[in-house]
């Protein structure tokens, strides 16, 4: 880009959202290059604009389009696909200032939120109303508008599914400059084409989420938590379909490897009353969490669970008190730092249906045998998502290595990815094994709805330049 178009660009996009809400050149930190992914390289985005209402977010992207500059949205760049990675000399449109809880409608369960808004910030806002967003994919200072992005899961996707289940309606700005609505404050809708579910999961390459109406739940006053070792990794995973099975409906049901649970409880200064016989012998664990109205009738479902593990291989039940529940989930939903800050060299969350999870498991510790690398991990053993820690420094190895892995996942009826997303890093993996018909599918559905090609050029598949479609 020469630098009287770099000029130009940068006074018409002043021009939308003020001098002061526009970054440029050198004033752009380095912070706004990446997410958290572990294999992708920082860009330097050459702007970063701060849109304060929906109307500015069309206009920067109806700008971006005219100009031909590539555009990412970045809300807290937590995610782990590089999906908020810009492109080198691209636009990032950050949606820090719209960040405002706009609503919480006690009538119908739901709340109207900015895309920028944290989850902690939306739970403490709903929390005063005795209700709840249950989307939590293990960061809660991710926003929601990532989530939208990504169709976030996490642990209580068991009981409560993930982000599109929790997401009722949008309004979204189309990279034409328009401003579109889709679904609303209603539980069912049959007018057309689901633009809300369209959306979601699209990792920023079809629309801009400007605001979110997510659906709430009543917070259950009770809760509690069993942790159940087992000395065969294959007994937890073959038990978690006779809990579920059980009737007792879990909100977490979630495996953790020994190896994953030595570091997890180390790093977080965790102390969890397990006698070390147990704990020297047990291959990995099952966290089960139970939620009620009435602390009696939890108190029977910890008991009735606990028996049926017991019956199904279980070593010991623990029930762990509050403060060291707390303190699990807590560093469960970090085991990816716990990962990185051991050295781990990648991280993916492949989905299979649940019964092929010992299948599943089995191969994935084969392949990483044959390839002299190292997996271990935990996961959502409710819904078959299962988180690897991937060790082996050799680039060209490790690709062989999640080939393979990814290639298993989709010959067992799953897919790469159950709630991180495809991104940048698993773009290449995505093509090898999806099906040809679908991904040019998807093609077509972009150009519809970005037909200048500035949406997230690189995420899902290779960019396709405008020209070249016509």
């Amino acid at each position: 880009m020469s630098s009287t178009i770099e000029t130009d660009a940068k006074v018409r996009l002043a021009e939308v959202v003020g001098a002061h809400n526009l970054l440029a050149g050198d004033e752009v930190g380095e912070d706004y290059g990446h997410d958290e992914t572990l294999q992708v390289e920082p860009a330097k985005p050459a702007y970063v604009a701060k849109p304060g209402t929906a109307e500015e977010v069309a206009e920067l992207l109806a700008t971006a389009s005219e100009l031909r500059i590539p555009v990412t949205a970045r809300g807290s760049a937590t995610g782990l696909s590089a999906a908020a990675r810009p492109v080198d000399g691209g636009l990032v449109i950050s949606f820090e200032r719209m960040n405002r809880v706009l609503e919480v409608d006690t009538v119908n369960h739901v709340a109207v939120v900015q895309p920028g808004v944290r989850l902690d910030e939306l739970d403490k806002a709903t929390a005063d109303h005795g209700l709840a967003y249950t989307v939590y994919p293990g960061e809660q200072s991710a926003s929601v508008g990532g989530n939208v992005g990504t169709n976030a899961g996490g642990m209580r996707a068991v009981k409560y599914g993930v982000t599109r289940h929790n997401v009722l309606g949008l309004q979204a700005a189309l990279p034409t400059g328009e401003l579109i609505r889709t679904g609303g404050r209603i539980a069912k809708i049959s007018n057309g084409y689901d633009l809300t579910q369209l959306i979601i999961g699209s990792e920023g390459s079809l629309a801009l989420a400007t605001e979110v109406i997510v659906k709430l739940v009543p917070r259950l006053p009770h809760s509690a938590t069993v942790l159940a070792p087992f000395r065969e990794f294959t007994e937890v995973v073959q038990a978690v379909p006779k809990v579920i099975g059980s009737g007792l409906a879990p909100h977490i049901l979630e495996y953790i490897d020994n190896l994953t649970m030595a570091a997890i409880t180390h790093t977080s200064q965790l102390e969890l009353g397990i006698p070390d016989s147990v704990r020297d012998t047990a291959q990995a664990y099952l966290v089960v969490a139970l939620e009620n109205r009435e602390q009696d009738r939890l108190d029977a479902d910890v008991q009735a669970v606990a028996e049926r593990l017991t019956e199904l291989g279980a070593m010991d039940c623990y029930v762990l008190d509050g403060s060291s529940a707390r303190k699990l989930i807590q560093a469960r939903e970090h085991a990816f730092w716990t990962a990185k800050a051991a050295g781990a060299h990648d991280v993916i969350d492949v989905v299979v249906p649940r019964s092929a999870m010992p299948e599943f498991l089995t191969k994935a510790r084969e392949l990483a045998m044959q390839n002299e690398s190292g997996v271990v991990g935990c996961g959502h053993a409710g819904d078959g998502n299962v988180h690897l820690a991937v060790f082996q420094a050799d680039p060209i190895k490790r690709q062989e290595l999640l080939l393979a892995i990814f290639s298993e996942g989709a010959r067992l009826g799953g897919a790469i990815s159950g709630e991180h997303g495809i991104g940048r890093a698993k773009r290449g993996y995505f093509q090898a094994l999806e099906d040809p018909a679908k991904i040019e599918l998807m093609r077509r559905i972009k150009q519809a709805f970005d037909p200048a090609g500035i949406l997230n050029p690189g995420v899902l598949f290779d960019p396709i330049s405008p020209e070249s479609e016509h």
